[in-house]
């Protein structure tokens, strides 16, 4: 989490920033699956060599569905949100694979309601909109969150 803080009205006085728990990085993981390819490309290879011709093609479409189930995961590995709160508004800026969305909120007008387990959620509502955030938090550290807002949107006011 980054804070700054300023007297100018629009400038950001306090940030947020949640992102997924990624264990590797895209390029290792990348390297990753260069290696299991190469590894099994080599064994279905020396098959192949002493007569075992099928294994080629099963180890092609192993190797396809592996791919294909890493680029799916490899599309959310980036996906973040970050909460900006200024004196003038509060907004949510959410990535997911591709999609970037963005919610402006009067940090005077918003209400924060803590969904209970078992899917503890935060849900920030201004009239007739609404927007969940914290998706990248554990569960027992949304709760901390959902009262540091508050605690910040009640000091703009």
């Amino acid at each position: 989490m980054l804070a700054a803080s300023s007297s100018d009205a629009g400038s950001v006085t306090k940030e947020w920033t949640h992102k997924r728990n990624c264990a590797i990085s895209p390029r290792q993981f990348v390297l990753f699956y260069l290696s299991l390819a190469a590894v099994s490309l080599g064994v279905a290879l020396i098959a192949a060599w002493r007569g075992g011709w099928l294994v080629l093609p099963f180890t092609g479409l192993d190797l396809l569905v592996v791919g294909v189930a890493f680029v799916i995961h490899a599309r959310h590995a980036t996906d973040y949100e970050v909460i900006r709160l200024s004196p003038v508004s509060l907004v949510v800026e959410q990535r997911s694979a591709q999609r970037l969305t963005q919610f402006e909120f009067n940090p005077r007008w918003v209400r924060i309601d803590i969904e209970k387990p078992p899917r503890t959620r935060i849900v920030l509502r201004s009239g007739s909109r609404s927007v969940t955030v914290g998706a990248y938090l554990a569960p027992h550290r949304r709760e901390t969150f959902a009262r540091e807002l508050r605690r910040c949107l009640a000091q703009q006011a």
